[in-house]
């Protein structure tokens, strides 16, 4: 109890020193969360890898448009499709494309795939003694510890020459499926009571079917769509510009010379935080309420009437939040999550959850409705679907569990965090990422402890 009331009277005093009045942020022009008032994000860098577009500047006012994800320049509709109308695979060469910047001719592309794979084995003692012998209770916090175990299995770890921080990638990205899916059957065997079955990689099977091979086992627990799905999925989410938090966390701890697996840990602990990875599991969870409280899921009146009840913190979990509405740069439109819906209704058929899929698309359509009246018109309250909407639905058909799905955000966006982190360290500024900070706490005169009052 003293120690307690230790905390709550030391707690008032921290939360009295962290106010901040709001009038500092206009009268120092700061901007917030390093968010401009039109709500665009402040430039803070230069890249060649990728580019998020949901604006556009026309007469000195910001316009939105249609959302538009480019991969070192080419469309991610084009990439997309281009994989499923050949009717492969794409993650990998997506990969390739991140780094090199170029669309690999057929044969490079084999030899890419064929390294990439030859690299999935974990040593049996970093199995035993990393993963197995230290279980823990989430995956992402797995995943970072093992990361970092890598280090020690590198003997050039901190070296970032750019042939090393090659290697480094590519050793990396290979092994972080393997990793996850050990990490998760660690877990789930110890605190869920399951089987623990430890499968060795495939040097023969894509990065998707690989992943569920390891986490489900063969003979016939997966299907080749559900490949397709997650192969779409992990190409989706392999790249969104340098801003997002996760990425611009592995370009700031980069930009010190700090060795490539600090940088990718302190990624992963940005990634985990809600307000960046996880929303699937939030929109999942959402859909979840609405289907055992909706007496009928195709009546447009009352699914409205749901969503402003969510609005309005009377339901669902009480945050007043539509999960899956709405993206810091998209407004009109998330392509990502157009190019997931497409796919997801295919594997709604297979599975037999036509019903549940076009309740998803009524949300989809009414959402927006639902936000417009509940906080007034205007164009800088539209909002769209992003790709979390449907991607929980889709790992769910797929039967992925829960636990995995931000480590699959994570598996997909290896690929952009070490691309960015080559980029930072060749041929960016050159210089260590340090903003400054406008300090607004009045002066206080120091007074001998004999003097302070009790």
């Amino acid at each position: 109890m003293e120690t307690n009331s230790f905390i709550v009277k030391l707690e008032e005093s921290v939360k009295k020193a962290c106010v901040i009045d709001n009038e500092f942020y206009e009268k120092f022009d700061v901007k917030k969360g390093l968010r401009n008032k039109d709500k665009t994000g402040v430039l803070a860098g230069l890249t060649n890898i990728g580019d998020v577009v949901g604006y556009k500047k026309e007469n000195d006012k910001v316009v939105a448009v249609p959302g538009r994800l480019l991969y070192r320049g080419i469309e991610i509709e084009d990439l997309a499709n281009g994989f499923k109308n050949d009717q492969r695979h794409g993650f990998d060469e997506t990969v390739y494309l991140l780094l090199t910047g170029k669309q690999p001719a057929k044969e490079e592309l084999e030899k890419f795939t064929e390294h990439m794979a030859q690299l999935r084995k974990l040593p049996d003692s970093f199995i035993k003694n990393m993963i197995l012998s230290m279980k823990g209770r989430d995956v992402l916090n797995m995943l970072a510890r093992s990361i970092l175990g890598l280090y020690t299995l590198d003997p050039r770890a901190d070296e970032i020459t750019l042939q090393n921080m090659i290697e480094q990638t590519l050793n990396i990205i290979a092994k972080f499926p393997t990793i996850i899916a050990y990490a998760y059957q660690a877990m789930s065997h110890a605190y869920q009571g399951k089987t623990l079955s430890i499968r060795y990689p495939s040097t023969t099977m894509s990065t998707a079917e690989n992943f569920l091979y390891l986490v489900k086992g063969g003979n016939g627990r997966y299907t080749k769509l559900e490949t397709d799905l997650l192969d779409l999925a992990l190409v989706l989410h392999a790249e969104h510009g340098g801003g997002n938090n996760s990425t611009f966390t592995m370009r700031v701890t980069s930009s010190t010379e700090t060795d490539i697996y600090s940088s990718i840990t302190a990624a992963i602990g940005s990634l985990k935080g809600p307000l960046h990875g996880g929303a699937n599991l939030k929109v999942l969870d959402m859909m979840e309420d609405m289907k055992r409280n909706l007496t009928d899921w195709k009546d447009e009146k009352e699914v409205e009437e749901y969503l402003i009840k969510m609005l309005n913190k009377k339901v669902n979990d009480y945050s007043g939040k539509i999960y899956g509405i709405g993206h810091a740069v998209y407004t009109i439109s998330d392509p990502r999550a157009i190019l997931l819906r497409e796919r997801a209704r295919d594997l709604a058929i297979e599975k037999g959850k036509t019903e549940e899929f076009e309740l998803y698309e009524l949300v989809e359509k009414l959402a927006p409705l639902a936000i417009a009246a509940f906080k007034g018109s205007g164009p800088d309250k539209q909002v769209c679907i992003n790709v979390d909407f449907y991607s929980g639905f889709v790992y769910s058909c797929i039967a992925i569990p829960k636990e995995l799905f931000t480590p699959l955000f994570a598996m997909a966006r290896v690929a952009g965090w070490c691309t960015h982190r080559i980029e930072e360290l060749t041929f960016s500024a050159k210089r260590i990422i340090r903003p400054s900070y406008k300090n607004v706490y009045p002066l206080q005169e120091y007074i001998p402890i004999m003097d302070r009052l009790q």
